[in-house]
């Protein structure tokens, strides 16, 4: 089977969580840069990758990489890549999306105009043809220049994998799917620890966590643009992943999944997704305050994502919302709470230093993923 690179872009700051889920996956690692991971793998890859990565933003088919300081050179360099071995004669293809860092050409629809000429000249001459019909399946092409380095890739995805297929519907500021499963991996939590978000919004944190503990693979329920290449990833491909999928599934779990918000209607809004993903049994969703934020046990993990000003109406009262968070916190005996904020005074409010945050892009904006580590549990005794 042939052996292509691929390329998994995810939220700046996360790739050491995506590396992990590729290796977890069996894949070899070729290259970690800032934003993306790129790995080897076969065709079974590229549904494996689509349907099982939790963190990834898409997965992009490697056609190549060149350097390019001049319009003729990207022109010239793009019409050298093998695009036949990718497109078939009746393929649909354009360049999607072009982006630009630090390189001398940066005129995206520049970019986008010029290199779908290169890829018409080159298929011209390999199939001989004048005109395509592109009447076939979609090839939609992606290009990301750095330093004047291009590198090229095919969109195997389509909708972005953070579009799980649960969330039609959604409450303000949401957090999105993959950063969301991307943080609750940066975190100790698993299965048999009690997780609550007291700002839970749409569901996203307690769904991704209860997805995870029964075994629901993200992309099992959605499709990809990839599903219809034929001559680069044949049905039977798909439809053995998607198996592997189902047989995954743990119907028999149990775990303590709470999300809280304030407002009623992001609540419904809330189980409503959650029932489309298919965990509305593992998760208890309530109408409570952060005032409100109570648990009889030990060892649990509030994991959530706070207002930060842009979905309240006024700054003003974000002060008296982290003061709430934190006296609630400090009355839940050794928990730990991770939270992320763009909010800079949300330490000082929480009223405690965290013991470790990370930075992390949410789109443009810039997060902090604060860390409060309570003590671990003690070790269960073995019964005999």
């Amino acid at each position: 089977m042939k052996r292509f690179e691929l390329i998994a872009p995810c939220h700046f700051g996360l790739e050491a969580i995506l590396k992990r889920e590729i290796l977890n996956l069996g894949y070899e690692i070729s290259e970690v840069e800032d934003g993306r991971v790129s790995f080897y793998g076969d065709a079974e890859a590229i549904c494996q990758a689509n349907i099982f990565l939790r963190t990834a933003e898409r997965v992009l088919l490697k056609v190549g990489s060149f350097r390019a300081v001049s319009f003729e050179e990207l022109f010239e360099e793009t019409k050298k890549l093998p695009w036949e071995e990718y497109i078939p004669r009746n393929g649909k293809f354009w360049v999607a999306k072009a982006a630009s860092v630090k390189s001398k050409l940066f005129s995206t629809s520049d970019i986008q105009s010029i290199m779908k000429k290169a890829m018409v000249r080159k298929l011209q001459e390999r199939y001989r043809m004048e005109w395509f019909p592109e009447d076939g399946a979609s090839y939609p092409v992606r290009v990301f220049l750095k330093k004047d380095v291009v590198t090229v890739g095919i969109d195997t995805t389509g909708v972005s994998l953070h579009k799980r297929g649960y969330r039609e519907l959604s409450g303000k500021a949401p957090i999105t799917e993959t950063l969301a499963a991307a943080l609750i991996l940066l975190t100790p939590w698993k299965k048999d620890r009690i997780l609550v978000d007291p700002f839970c919004g749409s569901g996203t944190f307690p769904i991704e966590a209860a997805m995870m503990a029964a075994g629901i693979a993200p992309g099992m329920n959605r499709s990809f643009i990839a599903e219809e290449w034929g001559n680069l990833a044949p049905k039977r491909y798909w439809y053995d992943a998607v198996e592997e999928a189902n047989d995954m599934i743990r119907e028999d779990v149990h775990v303590d999944i709470q999300g809280y918000d304030i407002d009623p209607s992001v609540i419904k809004v809330a189980r409503r997704n959650a029932k489309e993903a298919g965990v509305e049994h593992l998760i208890h969703f309530q109408e409570r305050d952060v005032k409100e934020l109570r648990h009889p046990k030990k060892y649990g993990f509030v994991i959530t994502n706070p207002p930060y000003g842009e979905r309240l109406e006024d700054k003003k009262d974000l002060p008296g919302l982290y003061r709430a968070f934190g006296e609630s916190f400090r009355m839940l005996d050794s928990w730990s709470a991770y939270m992320i904020t763009s909010y800079e005074d949300a330490e000082r409010y929480f009223g405690r230093k965290s013991d470790k945050n990370r930075k992390i892009y949410n789109g443009m904006l810039k997060t902090y993923f604060y860390q409060f580590e309570g003590p671990k549990p003690p070790k269960r005794r073995e019964k005999r």
